[in-house]
């Protein structure tokens, strides 16, 4: 297949779900890498913070394209607008670029993200950050593993990171400065932001969840996560043997992923931002 002026593979419908997502994730990251160095433009989405770019929509063209070959009968969800609706109950969920504000300004803290989810819950993950050549994968029928090797944070001791207070971790997190100024964002926030060890804000919610994962960061909350933002990191840190929640505070969404104990503080530490 050929995007533009870069080429990239076309998959084998014979790979298995999980070498899919793993083809697919590289090809979209690697294709996104040499369109940033051929130079690009940018165009604004919500704020100034939030834009997309030409290779954000040539890597889900490329995606697209190629579960459209692969797997007919899926549906398919892309952060770009790519939009099918499959028979077979499954659908995958695409963000060609996650952390594009990064992406456009030169960071390394950029991955693509993908995810198969059905009716009832989210299947596998992959995540590919293609400048530290880090490749996270995991889901239901497949332990989490980084570029092949088994993620073994959460087995230590019998599983003692699950065990490990919020007040003894850093939590990565996120949260748009114009949110800061409506209390009922920013009082939760900030009590949760005030009850771990250390704070991280990176800019990729993917690369932040496969940190999680694999150990190098202990925690992570954020709110109002759409499913390309969530899915794949979710299933690759319950892969892994980690936790993930979800709860609803002041009418916003708050997501959570790391041991089972960080989860559960967490979503007590948010929930004291409640205003009712």
């Amino acid at each position: 297949m050929t995007t533009g002026r870069h080429s990239a593979l076309e998959l084998d419908p014979a790979l298995d779900d999980y070498q899919l997502a793993s083809a697919l994730v590289r090809e979209a990251g690697q294709l996104a890498l040499l369109m940033r160095m051929a130079g690009l433009q940018s165009q604004q989405k919500t704020s100034i913070s939030d834009v997309v770019t030409a290779a954000d929509h040539a890597a889900e063209a490329y995606v697209l394209e190629q579960l459209q070959r692969c797997r007919p009968e899926d549906g398919i969800l892309g952060e770009e607008g790519a939009s099918v609706a499959g028979t077979s109950g499954r659908t995958w969920v695409i963000d060609p670029v996650d952390g594009t504000y990064n992406f456009l300004h030169g960071s390394t803290y950029w991955c693509s993200a993908i995810a198969l989810k059905n009716s009832a819950d989210v299947l596998l993950g992959a995540i590919f950050q293609p400048e530290e050549d880090k490749l996270w994968l995991g889901g239901t029928a497949q332990a989490a593993t980084l570029n092949g090797e088994a993620l073994t944070a959460y087995q230590y001791h019998g599983g003692a990171r699950n065990g490990t207070a919020l007040s003894e971790l850093g939590a990565a997190t996120y949260i748009h400065p114009t949110w800061l100024m409506d209390p009922l964002c920013a009082m939760p926030w900030h009590s949760a932001a005030t009850s771990a060890a250390a704070l991280r804000m990176f800019g990729s919610g993917s690369c932040d969840l496969g940190r999680v994962a694999d150990g190098e960061l202990g925690c992570w909350f954020q709110h109002s996560c759409p499913e390309w933002d969530w899915l794949p990191g979710q299933a690759i840190v319950r892969a892994a043997g980690g936790a993930t929640g979800t709860v609803r505070i002041n009418g916003l969404d708050w997501f959570m992923a790391g041991g089972t104990t960080a989860v559960r503080e967490l979503r007590t530490a948010l929930e004291a931002g409640s205003v009712t």
